[in-house]
């Protein structure tokens, strides 16, 4: 099986405000770039991603992300992070209606493709899957196989919310990058330890970060 990832990115002005302890304001834009940008490379060259579109308004993010080969959604209903999923995952499904789908986070700046293609061929065994993120409350990825709606409950503990609206959470283990998503300044430097991709890296640079 072979996935649409839809990645939502909000506008990147507004964008990793959590990150404020770590990067001033006129660094976080171009860090919440970057991770969108590392994040979108490694699933574009992951073997069992068909495409990625990311659901934006913003006409930078759109420009960079397209130029990487991502298909921008403009986020038309404007109602925050599950309605930019929903409408995102209806688009691809006028695309390819009988395609699988699956919702990933754009601030997974460690992201392997191997790994990601190890997560998505466990999501292939069942209907609706997720993978909860590395402090184990939210979520990183809810994938959706053909002919079943994605049914996004992202935000605070969504991890709980997906378990309960019968997605399945997947017993994979290994897959540290898919898992480690970024919003303070203790996320940036996990994924850092990881390895962040390029973008990140030369972003992460004009930072003073403690430890690093």
């Amino acid at each position: 099986m072979r996935w649409t990832v839809v990645v939502p990115l909000k506008p990147l002005a507004r964008a990793k405000s959590r990150l404020a302890d770590t990067a001033a304001d006129g660094l976080r834009p171009g860090l919440a770039l970057a991770f969108a940008q590392d994040t979108v490379a490694a699933a574009l060259a992951c073997a069992a991603v068909r495409d990625v579109a990311v659901v934006t308004d913003d006409a930078l993010a759109g420009r960079e992300l397209a130029a990487l080969g991502a298909r921008v959604v403009p986020d038309e209903p404007g109602g925050g992070l599950n309605a930019a999923l929903a409408h995102g995952a209806r688009v691809v499904r006028s695309w390819r209606p009988d395609g699988a789908v699956a919702a990933l986070n754009a601030d997974l700046p460690a992201l392997r493709s191997e790994e990601l293609g190890r997560v998505l061929d466990a999501a292939a065994e069942f209907s609706r899957a997720f993978l909860p993120d590395t402090a184990a409350i939210g979520t990183t990825l809810l994938a959706a196989a053909p002919g079943r709606e994605l049914l996004p409950a992202f935000g605070g503990d969504s991890r709980a919310r997906h378990r309960a609206s019968g997605a399945v959470e997947l017993p994979v283990d290994g897959v540290d990058s898919v898992r480690q998503d970024v919003d303070t300044g203790a996320d940036l430097r996990a994924a850092l330890a990881l390895g962040v991709g390029p973008r990140t890296a030369a972003a992460a640079a004009r930072l003073l970060i403690p430890g690093q």
